[in-house]
């Protein structure tokens, strides 16, 4: 394998510029505080254990072979392949980004509502201020993506599949095809954010309508500093009995997220 991965040195990048900028694009992977050393370790090694499936001669990457030196020299040529192989990592990295923007999306839309909006912290998983609320989902999303399920449709099935399926000529011939696939998972992101929040803000909707007609019927009563506690209360209880439910939904997300990228690499599958 040394010998043979020394005289494919080109095909050996083309596969590690991939796996590095997918990995330097995913949740969790994508934080600051994972070592750069890590990262780049985790990409050789899915690189090594994807070379001997590729080749140069037949397959997918058949098509690089015009644009490759024999000599084995790197030029411009060579230069802008690796950088289409690296733009597939960042696309499918920033897919799986979008999905787990779905958790925090919908920890935003219900977090103003039961009075959290205020609680804004660094969240280190998706590098930006998020409420508490959309941290907790993105957690919990984070322990079900860290499934070994999930992990293996992504870093095996998926990842390993796109090598035999795509090359960076496929995806420069259907921009268009790219650019309505990631509109369409834009489209996605809000509608599943709305369906998980959905039931908390309906219900804490009607929590606000009972307590605005307990004011009217009793004036005297303050029901300005009882209802942060009562909205705060009323969330956590529904988050409770919607839990089961909600875990189920959060793998349906991640499944149809999968299966949705893997349609569109097989449509747009080939090289020149």
């Amino acid at each position: 394998m040394p010998s043979g991965l020394l005289r494919n040195a080109p095909l050996f990048i083309l596969i590690a510029a991939r796996c590095l900028a997918l990995i330097m694009t995913l949740p969790l992977f994508s934080s600051q505080t994972v070592s750069r050393k890590v990262k780049v370790a985790l990409a050789g090694f899915l690189a090594y254990f994807i070379f001997p499936e590729l080749s140069l001669v037949k397959g997918t990457f058949v098509s690089y072979r015009p644009f490759i030196s024999p000599e084995g020299n790197f030029d411009l040529t060579f230069v802008l392949l690796v950088l289409g192989e690296a733009l597939i990592g960042v696309i499918t990295g920033f897919y799986v980004q979008i999905i787990f923007s779905v958790f925090s999306t919908a920890g935003q839309l219900f977090a103003f509502q039961m009075g959290f909006s205020a609680s804004n912290v660094y969240d280190s998983l998706s590098q930006v201020e998020n409420p508490l609320m959309g941290q907790f989902l993105n957690f919990v999303a984070l322990m079900i993506f860290l499934q070994p399920h999930f992990f293996r449709k992504l870093f095996i099935d998926g990842l390993r599949e796109s090598f035999h399926t795509i090359t960076a000529f496929s995806v420069v011939n259907h921009t268009d095809r790219l650019f309505g696939f990631m509109t369409s998972s834009l489209t996605a992101l809000f509608f599943n954010a709305f369906k998980i929040s959905l039931p908390i803000i309906g219900t804490l909707f009607l929590v606000n309508v009972v307590m605005g007609i307990v004011a009217k019927s009793a004036p005297q009563m303050n029901l300005l500093s009882e209802s942060f506690p009562i909205m705060i209360l009323t969330a956590f209880v529904v988050i409770w009995l919607l839990f089961p439910n909600l875990t189920g939904f959060f793998r349906e997300i991640f499944d149809s997220g999968y299966r949705k990228l893997g349609t569109f690499f097989n449509s747009i599958r080939g090289g020149l």
